[in-house]
């Protein structure tokens, strides 16, 4: 069966705690692996959560501070020696190439993968090549250049069983219809549109380091998930503007303005030891689905709309 699910790999911000390992977030969507932020730590925590190397299948960095890429040298190493049979691809900021090449570059290893960098130059799509739906980079707000990443699945059809039984139609034939969009069966032509509906793609967002900008509501807009940094409370709203981040009273916001369906926060500061005020910070403003992303858990993406 497909699977679509986050694995939380690390929810601090800039300090790791005894609870909180640095970020890290690798995104199932059936084949696909996508691991994001990789910091300090992300290959021993991949471990505990049962990830390994060869279920990365891209990674995708929002900026270049350490607690969103260090892991990236230890990361790119154990996918050379597992030797993952597939290219890992690699986007990130293109003005940060220079701390791309030392991370990947860290040590002396065996290259026995193929890494594919592909820098993030002016926003837009991000080519993932063979990827089973779009990536859109958008620039965010923080002292240094800093992208998220929004995943939209394409629409496609959803087959509905009482159509193909009123057309007799089944086994291998319903391959071909959805393959070839017609069919010739007892002299008449059955086309795909007769037999199904339209099924929405499903969408990820993917926020992280920001201050409220036009590319935080642009990525939200319309998500089935939000995985969104919320490094303060609304009472320090004042250290979130400085230093360029939100609060979850600010990201709880946005997912609701948006019509997010299941919001996940994250990325807290080690000044929060207990969670439960950002949760009903949070739970002011939006009435959907709310996780309190901790280490180590996994968090399916809804059921289709």
């Amino acid at each position: 069966m497909s699977q679509r699910e986050l694995v939380v790999l690390g929810t601090a911000s800039q300090v790791p705690t005894k609870q909180r390992n640095h970020n890290g977030y690798l995104l199932r969507w059936d084949a696909e692996g996508v691991l994001f932020d990789p910091g300090e730590g992300t290959q021993r925590q991949m471990t505990y959560a049962g990830v390994s190397a060869t279920d990365i299948t891209r990674i995708a960095i929002t900026h270049f501070h350490g607690d969103h890429s260090l892991g990236l040298a230890g990361v790119v190493q154990r996918i050379n020696l597992d030797q993952v049979p597939h290219a890992v691809d690699v986007c990130f900021p293109g003005s940060g190439v220079e701390y791309y090449e030392r991370l990947v570059n860290a040590t002396s290893y065996y290259r026995r993968a193929e890494i594919r960098p592909r820098p993030i130059g002016p926003p837009g799509p991000v080519a993932f090549p063979g990827a089973p739906f779009e990536v859109s980079a958008v620039p965010l707000s923080h002292p240094v250049d800093t992208f998220g990443y929004r995943l939209t699945e394409p629409p496609g059809r959803r087959i509905l069983p009482d159509r193909l039984r009123s057309f007799g139609l089944s086994g291998p034939v319903i391959t071909r219809l959805q393959q070839a969009g017609q069919i010739e069966i007892s002299g008449r032509t059955v086309t795909l549109d007769e037999v199904s509906e339209p099924r929405p793609g499903q969408s990820f967002a993917f926020v992280m380091d920001t201050r409220l900008c036009d590319g935080v509501h642009e990525l939200a807009a319309d998500t089935d998930m939000l995985v969104i940094e919320a490094t303060f409370l609304d009472a320090d709203a004042h250290l979130a503007d400085e230093y360029g981040h939100l609060t979850a009273g600010q990201a709880a916001r946005v997912a609701a303005d948006a019509g997010t369906r299941t919001l996940v926060l994250t990325h807290f500061s080690q000044r929060y030891r207990d969670l439960s005020a950002h949760l009903a910070e949070a739970r002011e403003h939006f009435t959907g689905t709310i996780h309190i992303a901790t280490d180590l858990a996994r968090i399916p993406l809804p059921p289709r709309r």
